[in-house]
């Protein structure tokens, strides 16, 4: 088989990861496999495996018809069979489909808020689907949505999953005392919802411990980021709570910290939570997505209402003064990580999707 990823950017974020982690999978597993983006290259480039054919289109607006013909000659020239777009990508790949009929679309869909959202909202993609041969859904909701709204005959839940990288050098190295270290792994934008995190941070007065608050993710220096570093200068949180930007040694990041938290307004599914049972952290979740699916409250983590800092607050304080259930909850969210989300086992089922959509 001959699968191509195509995502907007390589810039860290769910989407983006997941795009490279099946690239970078498939490599081993397939033929052939290539990554396009479409918009922006990013941090995530680096992590492509050298077995991964990658291309940049450089697309500069909505209807590019340079970037159109340039993906066009690609998939002719290594007979890709199927161009698995992932979020916002679709469009360019419905396009080149107008042109070569007998390319098959995979639309692959991490867009948590969507499920609030209507058709009407979203008509382009409605459009769109009439041309999709299949889509795939992160969570079960978004694969409800997408049967309801769309009109791609096949919809499949496929579960992300991480995988480590090993040709990443270990380079960044948290603040703070060790065994005392929170980490929330999100770009600094709406929804993730750092603000609830720093208010409950405060309100437990944890710092007075010694513990620290460490923020990982891209930085915009937007009115979001500005208004955090503002609570924190009004709460002398200075010496602990931390931002890092964008890294790629997240694996050796998050083996330095203790608890990890989510606070997302919205999700589809959090490569982070992923990511978290990989270092057997300490979870604590927001409830939304598929969030309270795998995170199962007392067991391999605590859930809370993403507007609740209150019950946050709690959650932080439970774990931050007592290592039985840190080690409790962090060793089972990372036993069901290994169990469940295997992406050998998931590669496992995506192969015989891509098998049954090319033969059908």
């Amino acid at each position: 088989m001959r699968i191509v990823q195509l995502i907007d950017s390589l810039e860290a974020g769910g989407a983006e990861r997941m795009a490279v982690n099946y690239a970078n999978v498939l490599a081993n597993q397939l033929e052939f496999s290539g990554l396009i983006a479409t918009r922006k290259e990013g941090l995530l480039k680096e992590q492509l495996v050298e077995k991964v054919d990658y291309l940049f289109l450089n697309k500069k607006k909505l209807v590019d018809f340079k970037a159109v013909f340039k993906l066009r000659k690609y998939v002719r020239k290594h007979k890709v069979q199927i161009i698995q777009a992932h979020s916002s990508s679709f469009f360019l790949a419905v396009l080149v489909k107008l042109t070569l009929p007998g390319l098959k679309i995979i639309w692959h869909d991490h867009y948590g808020n969507r499920i609030h959202e209507t058709k009407k909202k979203h008509y382009t993609l409605f459009l769109a689907s009439f041309f999709f041969s299949a889509c795939f859904a992160v969570n079960l909701e978004l694969q409800t949505w997408i049967l309801k709204n769309l009109k791609a005959a096949k919809v499949f839940f496929i579960p992300n999953f991480t995988i480590e990288s090993n040709s990443i050098v270990n380079k960044t190295y948290l603040k703070g005392e060790i065994n005392k270290r929170i980490i929330c792994l999100a770009n600094l934008k709406n929804p993730k919802n750092h603000i609830t995190i720093l208010k409950a941070f405060n309100n437990t007065k944890l710092n007075d411990f010694s513990w620290s608050l460490h923020f990982v993710g891209k930085i915009y220096k937007d009115d979001y980021f500005y208004q955090l570093k503002s609570f924190i200068d009004e709460n002398d949180l200075e010496e602990s709570v931390f931002f890092y930007d964008s890294i790629e040694d997240i694996s050796f990041v998050l083996s330095q910290a203790s608890i990890g938290v989510l606070a997302s307004k919205y999700e589809g599914f959090p490569v982070s939570l992923l990511e978290y049972g990989n270092a057997g952290l300490a979870t604590i979740s927001t409830d939304v997505g598929f969030c309270s699916s795998m995170i199962k409250d007392g067991y391999n983590g605590l859930l809370f209402n993403p507007e609740d800092s209150e019950v946050l607050k709690e959650h932080f304080l439970k774990l931050a003064f007592n290592d039985e259930l840190q080690k409790k909850v962090g060793m089972n969210l990372k036993a069901d990580v290994l169990k469940q989300y295997s992406y050998v086992e998931i590669i496992k089922v995506i192969i015989t999707k891509y098998n049954y959509i090319i033969n059908e």
